[in-house]
């Protein structure tokens, strides 16, 4: 007796023969295009900057450093072409910032101590 064209049981032919009427899946092939294009490498001393920048808000003295590492990446980045010119930027900007608010500060503090010492001299008892 010959096998039916369809398969009563439910399982594939170990032959690898398909029954009548189905198609094998096409195969598909995907071209992504060229290799991806790696971004430069981030600049250290960028990296220093946002983060001495940052760190100006809670250790005064970190702000200036901020503004030092902030132009020297700068000059490096225009010089080799890495990456990281808006952290240098930033820690620019956060360094500036802190740097005045400290200078304010200290003037206004230096301000009233030399008012206070004026005028405790000059009353008499």
């Amino acid at each position: 007796m010959a096998q039916p064209p369809y398969d009563p049981y439910g399982q594939a032919d170990p032959y690898g023969q398909q029954p009548y009427g189905i198609q094998p899946a096409p195969v598909q092939h995907h071209y992504y295009g060229a290799a991806p294009v790696m971004a430069p490498p981030t600049n250290g001393m960028a990296t220093a900057a946002l983060i001495c920048g940052i760190a100006g808000f809670f250790c005064g003295i970190a702000a200036p450093l901020a503004i030092i590492f902030g132009h020297m990446a700068q000059s490096q980045i225009k010089r080799t072409g890495e990456g990281g010119s808006g952290m240098a930027v930033a820690g620019l900007i956060l360094g500036y910032i802190v740097t005045v608010f400290m200078v304010v500060i200290m003037l206004i503090y230096f301000g009233l101590f030399a008012a206070l010492l004026s005028s405790s001299s000059s009353s008499s008892y």
